[in-house]
């Protein structure tokens, strides 16, 4: 999968109250000043009406996050298909082609070119930890159920407050700290209570809610600059090949001639086909449905949905896979999620005292 969620730690102010024009009080930003262009695939004089457009948007949003990863460990697990690297790759290809297609045709957002040679390597620097964690994630899915993948997923702030920490010597409020101890805690008590506990899974699905954490907390830190900044949409279609470009010489070296085998595999399973397209299209509609949410209503909203997504693909894969689930796990996961939940409260207030 495509990582469909990220925490940010850029003490940036509102957009809003950076401009030069003195005013006693802003005017809220229309959709053209927010992202930059008025020309997109959802104009606002749109048949639908706004409530509605939203909601439809927001279902997407759902459907497409939890189809890519109940996709994801059918191919993975019950599937002939066994190479995750390369799956990724495709993700990645997929990526490529469709943010080629929705910028240059559909003309979603503006085209951003690179302004320079240190921002290309800094973007490069960024596929590859993107590679690392979206890697580390769907091979996890081979060993773990989905359910307890998104219970170790939601631990994301957990990691990018450490690597806040670590990197940038940013100290939280003793509140956001405090939130973070439900987090952990409740992860801890899912683990000793999950049935299908696999160490190598853990350490993948470990590894792949760091890398995420680590890529919000480094992406903060590499594009500050105005000349530098990228749209979520221009960043992808510049990460995506590189990424692709990372993996496929991983893939071979790992995971043998999977071009040969993935043919070979095609030609006696026409399904296998389209659920690799299937799966690599769905892929690139995360990132997309990720835009659109926040184009129509706010970060702030993606993060409220990310939290709730997490225990609706958990019991979604449980009712789908049928694999078995302790009361003392689901407790562990509800008190995760309850973290999260703090968390992300506790830095929303933080900011409104902050303005």
């Amino acid at each position: 999968m495509v990582e469909s969620q990220s925490y940010t730690t850029r003490r940036s102010s509102n957009p809003r109250f950076e401009t030069t024009i003195s005013i006693p009080i802003p005017t809220t930003p229309t959709n053209e000043v927010r992202f930059g262009t008025s020309s997109n695939i959802f104009p606002t004089t749109t048949i639908l009406p706004p409530p509605l457009l939203t909601t439809l948007i927001i279902l997407s949003w759902y459907l497409s996050n939890i189809a890519v990863l109940l996709l994801n460990k059918y191919l993975l697990t019950f599937s002939s298909f066994k190479f995750p690297i390369f799956l990724t790759m495709l993700h990645m290809l997929s990526c490529t082609f469709y943010s080629f297609i929705s910028i240059h045709f559909f003309h979603l957002v503006p085209f951003q070119h690179i302004s320079s040679k240190n921002q290309l390597s800094k973007i490069f620097l960024l596929s590859a930890i993107f590679s690392f964690s979206v890697v580390c994630g769907n091979t996890s899915l081979k060993y773990l159920p989905v359910s307890f993948n998104q219970a170790i997923g939601a631990t994301t702030p957990f990691f990018t407050a450490i690597f806040a920490f670590l990197i940038t010597w940013q100290c939280e409020s003793i509140q956001v700290y405090l939130a973070l101890l439900p987090v952990v805690v409740g992860i801890v008590i899912a683990c000793n209570s999950e049935p299908l506990f696999h160490l190598f899974g853990f350490m993948l699905c470990v590894g792949s809610t760091a890398g995420r954490a680590l890529k919000s907390v480094v992406q903060g830190l590499l594009l500050t600059s105005d000349s530098e900044k990228l749209n979520s949409m221009n960043l992808l279609l510049y990460m995506a090949p590189m990424a692709a470009v990372i993996l496929l010489p991983i893939s071979l070296c790992i995971e043998g001639n999977v071009l040969a085998k993935t043919v070979e595999k095609a030609r006696t399973d026409s399904v296998l086909v389209w659920l690799l397209v299937g799966n690599a299209t769905v892929a690139y509609l995360v990132n997309l449905s990720n835009f659109l949410v926040t184009k129509h209503t706010s970060a702030l909203t993606l993060q409220v949905l990310g939290n709730a997504k997490a225990a609706v693909a958990a019991v979604v894969s449980v009712l789908i896979f049928k694999n078995p689930v302790t009361v003392l796990g689901v407790w562990g996961f509800g008190v995760t999620i309850m973290g999260v939940v703090l968390y992300s409260e506790a830095k929303r207030r933080l900011k409104v005292t902050a303005h």
